[in-house]
């Protein structure tokens, strides 16, 4: 006799909002007639009311994995499987997407298939890592499921004290704001770091992201150790005619209320023949200007990228931005995208030698100062990492004049370089 689904009050509360719930999507793979993993998926669902009554969760981990890989699944046992036990193991796997989540209908139709023959059906596209989250396996159909999986082109990614798997956002294939190849950079660094993905040896895992703009679409500045963030460092382009057009459609008020008001540094000015003016040097590249008005504003040419370090959400310490290590590294050859690979292959080399166990690598950069990491690393200070001077009037000035020297050459070199050229 089939199980039947059991009676969940507070779970159907979820369901009322003007959203879609999860909660409907668990209930609709729990009624899929002859499917195997039905059994489970009510299990699930009376084992998740539960915790809602009692506030209390009833998962615990331990040791499940795919041969000759030390990571990748995330083991749940039910602590409460005597009265669920068809969701008593409930196990995720996390496999790599392509760079910038691109599919195509074929591959959307393998992945689904696979995991309703191996897995419980529940897939979410896709984690702060970028990982598919393939949810909700037995032990014994997770070898079956990766398998699969891998004859058909997928790898296993982070979970752990690891690397992770990284995100891309779309970028250079459909977005006319990207400012470098997102995917070549995402690929290659993957690439270089895998062993570090596959099998966990940090004292805490370790993100990158790749974002084509400061729009930052996979949310790279706040949600990741290692940002790389598209930008530019001439002007922006302004089509005057273009600008024009849009004043005349929108209304000099709505353009100054939505644009040029709008501008955190003011490098924005409306002229009284409806031209812009636009002070470059003021200029942050927000992209809030080129997003409202996209065919009269664009990126500047002499693109590139900005690398920040240490974004995360609260851990020892509470949520971190990204902190600038590098303003701009241009990435135009093949050259270009193996210095940056280069970098972030010796920041986890870093991180992996000198930060305490359960340990961000933001969180080791407070602790040990950014000077000796940048040192550690093999980067130089460069005034455009700081974006304020200091306010205090109490400072140490030892040195000064050694390190002003030093700029002073290196910025000379680099305006022989460019007169070279």
């Amino acid at each position: 006799m089939a199980k039947k689904l059991p009676q969940t009050p507070m779970l159907d509360k979820l369901e009322g909002g003007p959203w879609p719930s999860f909660v409907t999507g668990l209930k609709r793979l729990a009624e899929s007639d002859g499917k195997h993993y039905t059994g489970m998926m009510k299990d699930l669902l009376g084992q998740l009311e539960h915790s809602y009554e009692t506030r209390t969760g009833y998962w615990k981990g331990g040791t499940v994995g795919v041969r000759g890989y030390g990571g990748g699944v995330i083991p749940r046992f039910s602590i409460v499987a005597d009265k669920y036990p068809e969701s008593s193991e409930f196990h995720t796997l996390r496999i790599q997407p392509p760079a910038g989540l691109h599919y195509d209908t074929k591959t959307l139709r393998q992945l689904c298939d696979i995991w309703e023959e191996h897995g419980s059906g529940l897939i979410a596209f896709h984690g702060q890592s970028g990982d598919i989250m393939f949810q909700g396996a037995t032990t014994e159909n997770v070898q079956k499921a990766f398998d699969a999986l891998n004859d058909i082109g997928f790898d296993m990614g982070g979970a752990g004290a690891a690397v992770r798997t990284s995100m891309s956002c779309v970028g250079a294939a459909r977005c006319e704001q990207s400012c470098y190849n997102e995917q070549k950079a995402h690929r290659m660094m993957i690439d270089a770091t895998l062993d570090d993905m596959h099998r966990p040896s940090l004292p805490y895992k370790f993100k990158f992201k790749f974002s084509g703009c400061a729009n930052d679409c996979v949310n790279a500045s706040h949600r990741s150790d290692f940002a790389v963030i598209g930008t530019w460092r001439d002007d922006i382009k302004v089509d005057q005619e273009k600008f024009k057009q849009a004043v005349a459609e929108r209304g000099r008020k709505e353009i100054i209320d939505q644009v040029i008001s709008m501008c955190p540094t003011r490098a924005l000015s409306l002229n009284d023949d409806d031209t812009l003016d636009v002070d470059n040097k003021s200029c942050v590249r927000c992209m809030h200007c080129i997003n409202v008005l996209t065919k009269a504003l664009s990126p500047g040419d002499d693109k590139g990228v900005t690398i920040l370090l240490g974004g995360k959400r609260t851990l020892k310490i509470g949520d971190m931005m990204g902190t600038v290590i590098v303003p701009f590294m241009k990435l135009e050859t093949d050259e270009d995208y193996e210095k940056l690979v280069e970098l972030g292959v010796e920041c986890v080399d870093f991180f992996a030698e000198n930060a305490l166990e359960h340990e961000r690598v933001g969180e080791m950069v407070e602790r040990i100062g950014l000077v000796n990491f940048l040192e550690g690393v093999g980067l130089e200070v460069d005034p455009n990492m700081v974006s304020h001077p200091r306010t205090s009037s109490y400072f140490r000035s030892d040195d000064w004049d050694e390190e002003a020297a030093k700029w002073e050459r290196r910025k000379a070199a680099g305006q022989a370089e460019v007169a070279a050229e």
